[in-house]
């Protein structure tokens, strides 16, 4: 086994030294970190992925919440749990027809949180 001596430097002097890279676009702010944050959460659960799938599938992107309870296996109310949290977080919109739920996907939600994920898009 070879042993590599390392070369030792003076950090003493600090005047042409550059602590950190330079920010080189604007980073998200406080409030803007915590609604990005509810919506990746409420998106981390693979129930919810799967109703978004569900719906984005259905026709005319809409699908009723009797429709949503068989392909996930779970009853109506935890069903009906799952939608409210993609409701609230800004991926569904819901509309009452009789005494059934549809729910549709909100144009252009997924596509802006996938801008802001992308960090090569703003470059």
């Amino acid at each position: 086994m070879s042993r590599t001596l390392l070369q030792i430097t003076d950090v003493t002097d600090t005047t042409d030294a550059v602590c950190c890279t330079p920010l080189t676009r604007e980073t998200i702010d406080a409030d803007r970190a915590v609604d990005l944050a509810r919506k990746l959460k409420a998106l981390a659960d693979p129930t919810r992925l799967r109703l978004v799938s569900i719906v984005a599938a259905s026709e005319g992107e809409e699908a009723c919440v009797c429709d949503l309870i068989e392909p996930v296996g779970l009853s109506q109310p935890t069903v009906s749990h799952h939608l409210r949290i993609l409701m609230e977080a800004g991926f569904l919109s819901r509309s009452k027809r009789g005494t059934w739920a549809y729910y549709k996907l909100v144009p252009g939600a997924l596509g802006q949180l996938s801008q802001l994920l992308d960090v090569t898009a703003a470059r």
